[in-house]
C-alpha cells in the first residue's frame, strides 16, 4: 500500500490547530489561578487591616489552598492563629513549613522562631525550650536567649539561667551581672535552709564578686554570717553595704540592730544608722534607731523622741501612730480604739510597691511576683514614695 501525502497535508494543520487551542486553554487557566490567588491574598490583608481576623483567616486559607507553596501566606496564617490563641493550628502551620524540603535557610530559621513562639504562648515550656535552643547561631539567637532566660526564671532553674546570662553578657547583649548575682543568691538560699552553710557562703561570695554594687548579695551574706555565729563579720558586711548601696541599708536595718547587739558594737551601729537617716530619712532606719536605743538604754520609751523628729522632717501617719502608742491621752479609756483605727489606716502605707506594675506587698521582693521584674521594689515604704 502506497503512502498518500494528502493525509500529511491535511493532518499538519489539524495538529497545529489542536496544539494552539490547548496552549490557549492552559494559559487561560493559569491566568485565572494567578488572578484568584492574589485576590484572596489582598482580600485577607484588607480584612486584617480592618481588624476582621475571622474573615482574614478564611481569605488566607483560600489563598494557601490555591497555592500551597506560598511561604509568606503560611507565615501570615500562623501568626494570625497565634494572635487569636489558636496555638495548635499555629503549630501545625509552622511545622508544615519546616517539613518542606525546598524551604530556604532564612525561611527555615524564621519558621523555627515562629514555632518557638507558638509553644511559648501555649505554655508548653519543654517544647519551647527545645525549639529555642535550635536557634543558636541564627539571626534569632538573641531573642531566643532572652526567651530561654524567662523560661528558666519561671521554672526557677537558676543554674541554667546563670549559664544563659553568662552567654548573653559574653556576646555583648547587655550587663547581666546583677541578675547573675540574684541567681547565685537563689541557689544559696535552699543550701542555707538545709544547713549547708559553707556551700551557701561560697555562692554568696561569688555573688558579691560578680556584682559588688548589688545590695542583695551582701544582705544575704550578713544574714548567713549572723546565723553562723559571726556577728562581727556580719556587721562589717553591712558596713560595706552602706558604702556600696546606701539606699538599701533600710532593708537590712533590723539585721543591723541584731548584729550590733550580738557583737557589742551598738554605739558604732547607732552612729551608722543616724548618719544614713540624716542623709536619707526612712521609716525602717527610724524604727531601727528607736529599737537600738531602747535595747541599750533599757528605759521605757527610750528613743521615742525620734518619731517627733521624723514628723518635723516630713508628715507621716506611720510615725505618728507609733509615737501615739506610747503616750497617755486625756481620755485614756478611748486610747485602744483610737490606736486600732490609726494602725488600720497606716497598715497599707507600710507596704512595698513594684515600680513596674504597681503590685503591693507587705514584704520586699527582689523579683516582683506580678511582673517578674528584678529590683523593681524600691527600698522604701508606700508612704515614703
Amino acid at each position: 500500500m502506497e503512502f498518500d501525502p494528502t493525509w500529511l497535508l491535511l493532518g499538519l494543520p489539524l495538529a497545529f490547530g489542536l496544539g494552539w487551542l490547548a496552549s490557549r486553554l492552559d494559559l487561560r487557566q493559569m491566568r485565572e489561578e494567578n488572578r484568584r490567588a492574589p485576590k484572596a491574598y489582598f482580600k485577607g490583608l484588607n480584612y486584617l487591616l480592618n481588624e476582621q481576623q475571622d474573615q482574614a483567616i478564611d481569605a488566607f486559607i483560600e489563598a494557601v489552598q490555591n497555592d500551597p507553596d506560598t511561604t509568606e501566606l503560611h507565615f501570615a496564617l500562623g501568626n494570625l492563629f497565634r494572635r487569636r490563641g489558636e496555638y495548635n493550628r499555629a503549630v501545625r502551620v509552622h511545622e508544615h513549613l519546616l517539613s518542606r524540603g525546598d524551604l530556604s535557610r532564612t525561611d527555615r530559621e524564621r519558621a523555627q522562631h515562629a514555632l518557638a513562639l507558638d509553644f511559648l504562648k501555649a505554655g508548653l515550656l519543654d517544647r519551647a525550650e527545645d525549639a529555642l535552643r535550635r536557634l543558636e547561631g541564627t539571626p534569632f539567637e538573641a531573642q531566643a536567649r532572652m526567651a530561654l532566660l524567662a523560661i528558666y526564671e519561671r521554672s526557677r532553674d537558676w543554674a541554667q539561667a546563670s549559664d544563659i546570662a553568662q552567654r548573653m553578657q559574653a556576646s555583648s547583649q547587655g550587663d547581666f551581672s546583677t541578675r547573675q548575682a540574684h541567681y547565685l543568691c537563689e541557689q544559696a538560699l535552699p543550701l542555707a535552709a538545709r544547713g549547708e552553710l559553707q556551700a551557701a557562703q561560697a555562692l554568696l561570695e561569688r555573688a558579691v564578686a560578680t556584682a559588688p554594687q548589688a545590695p542583695r548579695a551582701r544582705i544575704e551574706m550578713a544574714r548567713l554570717q549572723q546565723r553562723m555565729g559571726r556577728p562581727d563579720a556580719a556587721l562589717a558586711t553591712l558596713q560595706a553595704l552602706a558604702d556600696s548601696a546606701p539606699a538599701a541599708l533600710a532593708l537590712a536595718a533590723p539585721l543591723l540592730v541584731e548584729t550590733a547587739l550580738a557583737s557589742g558594737r551598738a554605739q558604732q551601729a547607732g552612729a551608722l544608722l543616724q548618719q544614713h537617716y540624716q542623709d536619707m530619712p526612712s521609716l525602717d532606719l527610724l524604727e531601727a534607731i528607736v529599737s537600738l536605743q531602747a535595747a541599750t538604754d533599757g528605759a521605757p520609751g527610750a528613743g521615742r523622741e525620734w518619731y517627733v523628729r521624723h514628723l518635723d522632717k516630713e508628715p507621716s501617719l506611720v510615725a505618728a501612730t507609733k509615737w501615739l502608742a506610747g503616750e497617755t491621752l486625756g481620755h485614756e479609756q478611748f486610747h485602744l480604739q483610737i490606736q486600732r483605727a490609726l494602725e488600720q489606716a497606716a497598715k497599707p502605707l507600710t507596704r512595698y510597691r513594684c515600680a513596674a506594675c504597681g503590685f503591693e506587698a507587705r514584704q520586699h521582693f527582689w523579683q516582683c511576683p506580678g511582673s517578674q521584674t528584678w529590683d523593681s521594689y524600691p527600698a522604701r515604704r508606700v508612704e515614703e514614695l
